[in-house]
């Protein structure tokens, strides 16, 4: 797909060919074939180099069977290891692959996919791109990811991944969504692992780190000796991806949407991510079955759904914003772990309601509950000396 001269007719322009304006383009498409949609993805190609990741909770069964098609890996089960606890979790875990989005995204849209075309500024109702080409549409839709604002406090998972193929099978039976016994750095560190085939594994180094530098010679090292320890034999490094994700610490949502000028977004652009973990996924799939239902695809109508679903979704989630601030301020950076490895003392089911970001009072309570991992009084003059937004009932 290449860079389109001009455009006329468009209903609505998806700025930005990532995974929120893809899934909006797939469920458009289903469910109102009448609308003419584009998407203007500055890279190569629609969905980049990523893994996207989802826990079988996290989605409605109608939701989880349209997005079926996408879904390249499953497994029923997934594990924790901290260095003094280790869980099994007899919960689904599910995995897209940029790969196959893209694959099936230029089925079903062809032509309408244009590639290597940077924007340069958007209106409600109009995309200029970099070359001084003009897009006019009913509506626009921005997801080019997230953009740093004065109006947010974040954090950062950042990571570096690696997909190999081993000389012999590895042994991962199921994915390790957090393995925290590897030493402690920059922040709160894991390594993450899902086997994709008995001698094909995928191997991040993350952190939850105070900064956005990612030193990617650093983290392929780390990745280097996690293997060695391991034992496996690295028979080829099929490729590489990276991420640095926000992890919502506080701000103001509203101010947040007052900037975007009445445009509407997804995705991160439109603060849709869990606060805790990063995954952004559930959030765009229930984004684009909610613009999907609309019976008026106009850009006021575009701007004011997206707005309410994100300040919503914001509103009701200050309860992981409170623990992310517990997690980066109230002890030191390199005892991070701790306060995840108490959270999984917690039963499968509550694990999976917060995955989901669909907490009960009761859970909440239960997470605050015990032993606290942190000192009591750091933990009293993090939460004083913060700001708290959000609904934590």
């Amino acid at each position: 797909m290449t860079a389109m001269a001009a455009s006329n007719g468009v209903d609505i322009a998806l700025v930005g060919g990532g995974l929120a304006n893809g899934l909006i383009a797939w469920r458009l498409a289903e469910m109102r074939p009448d609308l003419e949609v584009r998407i203007f993805e500055a890279g190569p190609a629609v969905g980049g180099n990523h893994t996207w990741s989802f826990h079988e909770g996290d989605l409605t069964s109608p939701e989880h069977r349209w997005l079926a098609p996408f879904v390249t890996y499953a497994w029923p089960d997934n594990e924790v290891r901290f260095p003094n606890r280790a869980k099994r979790l007899g919960t689904g875990y599910r995995s897209v692959s940029s790969e196959e989005f893209r694959l099936l995204l230029e089925g079903r849209l062809g032509s309408r996919i244009h590639c290597g075309v940077p924007a340069r500024a958007l209106t409600p109702t109009s995309v200029t791109l970099d070359d001084g080409t003009s897009v006019s549409a009913a509506a626009v839709i921005d997801g080019r990811g997230h953009a740093p604002s004065p109006h947010m406090r974040l954090g950062f998972q950042k990571f570096l991944g690696q997909e190999i193929e081993t000389a012999a099978s590895h042994g991962v039976v199921r994915p390790v969504i957090m393995d925290a016994t590897v030493p402690q750095a920059d922040g709160y560190r894991f390594v993450y692992l899902l086997p994709l085939s008995a001698t094909r594994l995928l191997i991040e180094d993350t952190y939850y780190a105070d900064g956005a530098e990612l030193d990617r010679d650093r983290l392929a090292a780390s990745i280097a000796d996690y293997v060695a320890a391991h034992g496996w034999q690295v028979a080829e490094i099929l490729r590489e991806e990276e991420g640095i994700l926000p992890i919502a610490i506080d701000g103001d949502i509203e101010a947040f949407w007052d900037d975007k000028s009445g445009v509407a977004a997804s995705g991160l652009a439109a603060g849709l991510f869990h606060p805790t973990t990063g995954y952004s996924l559930p959030d765009a799939v229930k984004l684009a079955d909610r613009l999907a239902a609309l019976p008026d695809h106009s850009a006021a109508t575009l701007h004011a759904e997206t707005r309410a679903h994100s300040v919503g979704a914001w509103k009701a989630r200050g309860f992981f914003r409170m623990l992310n601030r517990l997690l980066y301020f109230a002890g030191d950076a390199s005892e991070r772990y701790r306060i995840l490895e108490h959270f999984y003392r917690l039963d499968a089911p509550l694990v999976a309601r917060f995955y989901a970001a669909r907490l009960k009072t009761r859970d909440k309570l239960r997470i605050l509950t015990g032993k606290p991992p942190v000192p009591f009084g750091n933990a009293i003059r993090v939460l004083a000396r913060h700001r708290l937004t959000g609904d934590l009932a």
